[in-house]
């Protein structure tokens, strides 16, 4: 099991969609952490650490949209798998889309997840706290960094 906190990075434009994620962490008790960016311009210069970024601190897994305003979801996903040294963080689609042409695009860019927002709330809000634990304490990332 993991031993430290998992820092989050959320990429989503839609304030209530960034709401529900943010309260279902928050109520798992687990001391991980979240940012969130609202398009693929700032998830770029998150990732890269550039203005307004600089002092950020690096995730350790993104939850990133599809569409988004400035750069599509699957272009930033191409750009953070083409990057040797972004390639190992985990990125875990979390998108309304449940059209196979964007599940399998995502995967041939490798995501890691691909996850389809519930409608209903409940289940919306347990979807994000399975994800949230298992990127806490099942998943085994490698120790040093690629």
């Amino acid at each position: 099991m993991n031993a430290r906190p998992i820092h989050f990075l959320l990429v989503e434009d839609d304030d209530g969609h960034a709401d529900l994620v943010n309260l279902a962490m928050n109520e798992n008790r687990v001391t991980n952490t979240l940012d969130r960016v609202c398009d693929g311009a700032e998830a770029l210069a998150y990732v890269h650490a550039r203005a307004p970024f600089a002092d950020r601190q690096r995730p350790d897994v993104i939850l990133l949209d599809l569409k988004l305003p400035k750069v599509d979801g699957l272009d930033v996903l191409a750009q953070l798998k083409a990057d040797r040294g972004l390639r190992t963080i985990p990125v875990v689609i979390l998108t309304t889309s449940a059209m196979e042409a964007d599940r399998t695009k995502a995967y041939t860019r490798h995501a890691n997840s691909y996850l389809v927002k519930p409608v209903d709330f409940t289940q919306f809000h347990t979807m994000i706290r399975d994800l949230n634990l298992y990127w806490s304490v099942w998943n085994q990332p490698p120790k040093n960094e690629c």
